[in-house]
């Protein structure tokens, strides 16, 4: 199978390739673009989390609890708290992040379990697109779906190298097709696998409702004010 460096170079070719071609079409900002481009190349290594102590787990988990604070920082500051509470918030998800999470995956994960599978993909999409705050709905959609694309890059590349061709024709390993998959073979896995993807979907559904409809009537303010601009009123003048 592919090893850390073929799964990290093969989903930043395609967060590079996905990011330009966004900043190409023009309806992506730049940075936007370098961002989708970045969590791709790093959603790469996210399936691999199931593979107990090594390099992706480290890097991924680390590479996690240092963004995800910072990506949640603007939903964060909606609510009124002191900066002392807001760093210790911050501080508390990245312990929870990078001690927790790395606690959970080594007790529970299966390798080639529900981490490599489709709906997993969806659920790191759909927590990007929790996470990930902007006034732009296509903004959101555009980096919850590098995340996703960077995932499937990553169990796409394990099906391609379960195919090993030899002076008599491909042949297939044991490993194909537990990658690309829909269904693991343990129940419970299935069971909140697909329970935390219902949840996390009802979440994204209802949190972008609100989103779109913040954005319309932004734009209807932005264009209600171009249309009736307002000009500074003067006292007028009185002579005796």
């Amino acid at each position: 199978m592919p090893g850390f460096r073929e799964h990290i170079t093969g989903s930043t070719i395609v967060g590079i390739s996905y990011g330009t071609a966004a900043w190409y079409v023009g309806e992506i900002p730049p940075l936007t673009c370098l961002l989708g481009a970045g969590l791709c190349s790093v959603a790469g290594m996210l399936p691999d989390l199931d593979s107990g102590p090594g390099i992706p787990l480290r890097e991924s988990v680390a590479f996690a609890a240092a963004v995800v604070p910072v990506m949640l920082l603007p939903r964060i500051q909606q609510i009124s708290m002191p900066s002392e509470a807001l760093i210790l918030v911050c501080a508390g998800i990245y312990l929870a992040i990078r001690f927790g999470v790395t606690y959970l995956l080594k007790q529970f994960a299966v390798h080639r379990g529900m981490f490599h599978s489709v709906p997993a993909a969806a659920i790191a999409g759909l927590t990007a697109f929790l996470i990930f705050a902007s006034e732009e709905p296509i903004r959101r959609y555009f980096v919850a779906s590098a995340v996703v694309l960077g995932f499937l890059t990553h169990l796409i590349l394990d099906e391609i190298w379960s195919v090993k061709l030899g002076m008599f024709g491909p042949k297939i390993k044991k490993s194909f097709g537990t990658a690309v998959k829909f269904l693991g073979n343990e129940a419970w896995a299935n069971i909140v696998t697909y329970l935390l993807l219902i949840i996390l979907g009802a979440l994204a559904v209802s949190d972008a409702a609100v989103n779109e409809n913040l954005s319309v009537v932004r734009q209807q303010m932005e264009q209600a004010a171009r249309q009736y601009p307002t000009y500074p009123t003067t006292q007028p003048l009185y002579r005796r």
